[in-house]
Parts: C-alpha cells; sequence; structure tokens
C-alpha cells in the first residue's frame, strides 16, 4: 500500500509546480477548514470474553460496544481505566492553473496500532483527494461548473461569489478530505 504522501507527491507535484509558475499572475482561491473532538472515559465495565466494554464520559454518558478483534490487548483493560480519544477531521480546496489535467480521485489509510502487551492504542489516518476541472462560471447567477472524475458536469452555487472571478475556465479543483484519530487507554490512577 502506497502511503499518502507518495500518492499525493505522484498525482500532484507535476501540476503544482506548473501551477505555481503559472498562479503569479493570479492568486487564485483557496481555503481550509478543520474541526476536532477530543473525548475521555473511564471503564464502567468489561466482559474480556464477549469483548464488550462499557465506558463512562465526562458527561455521564455511557457508552457500549463491541471491541472488535482488531482490537489489540484488550486483555490489559480493566474497569477505571481512562479512554481517550480525539477525531480531527480537516477539508481543504484549492484552485490552480490546470496544465491539462484530467479530474482524478485518490485515497490512502495508514493505521498503527500498539505493540503486544501494551495498553491499546490506535493511530488512523483516512485521506481522500479529488480533483474536477472548471466547465463554466456564471458571474450574474453566481454559477460555476465542474466536470467531476465520473465525467458527469455538475453546477454549484459559490459561497463567496469574489473567488469566481479569481478562478478561470480549465482550472483544476483539488478537494482534500482528511480523517484522523488517536485512541489510548490509561491505566485507572493509583488511589
Amino acid at each position: 500500500m502506497k502511503s499518502i504522501t507518495t500518492v499525493a507527491l505522484l498525482v500532484f507535484a507535476p501540476l503544482l509546480t506548473v501551477a505555481w509558475a503559472q498562479d503569479a499572475e493570479m492568486e487564485r482561491p483557496s481555503m481550509s477548514t478543520s474541526r476536532s473532538v477530543t473525548v475521555s472515559a473511564v471503564v464502567e465495565a468489561i466482559d474480556h470474553e464477549t469483548r464488550v466494554v462499557t465506558v463512562r464520559k465526562d458527561d455521564g454518558d455511557e457508552l457500549t460496544f463491541m471491541a472488535g478483534d482488531e482490537v489489540r490487548n484488550l486483555d490489559q483493560v480493566a474497569v477505571g481505566d481512562i479512554v481517550h480519544a480525539e477525531y480531527v477531521e480537516t477539508l481543504s480546496i484549492e484552485v490552480i492553473a490546470n496544465p491539462g489535467v484530467a479530474p482524478e480521485t485518490a485515497s490512502a489509510t495508514a493505521v498503527a496500532r500498539t505493540e503486544e502487551g501494551q495498553m491499546p492504542g490506535l493511530a488512523a489516518m483516512e485521506q481522500a483527494v479529488m480533483t474536477a476541472v472548471v466547465e463554466e462560471i456564471n458571474l450574474e447567477n453566481n454559477t460555476f461548473k465542474l466536470r467531476e472524475p465520473d465525467g458527469l458536469v455538475r453546477m454549484y452555487v459559490a459561497r463567496v461569489p469574489e473567488n469566481l472571478q479569481r478562478t478561470e475556465v480549465g482550472d483544476l479543483v483539488v478537494m482534500s478530505v482528511t480523517n484522523t484519530v488517536a485512541i489510548v487507554v490509561e491505566e485507572q490512577p493509583a488511589p
């Protein structure tokens, strides 16, 4: 499996080199946003044979779930241990001059787990990248059309109308969504 860095370099490095040279005359639109959620919970009950775990979050809500076989080292977990989880989602959209590239999609996933005998832990990242070509810009109606990887041309309304003036028909729109999650389990604090 190729790493996301390898995929990104293979797919986008030639595009970006040409686009940066062409972008000197016009600053094209781009944006990035992210959100994150962090949760801690205390293990209230655990059945190691059925792998059913109940945790209580900081707000008092309880959650019961079955830990799948991919959860390594579940036998290390005991009532009172603390589970920390963080989820981050990032979206970025960038318009670049298109050197003649067709719309494409690419995705990559990476997962790492703690070693045997350690407390359970996981870090995972998934990224999806899609490119689309600007087919039409209508300044009067504040709309634009994109030719997407499936070959269909779809119309959208611009949230920021000024961005349409900084974009040209034929430009490449690069959209990237990255989701990361990290989960660690700590032994209950000593009394």
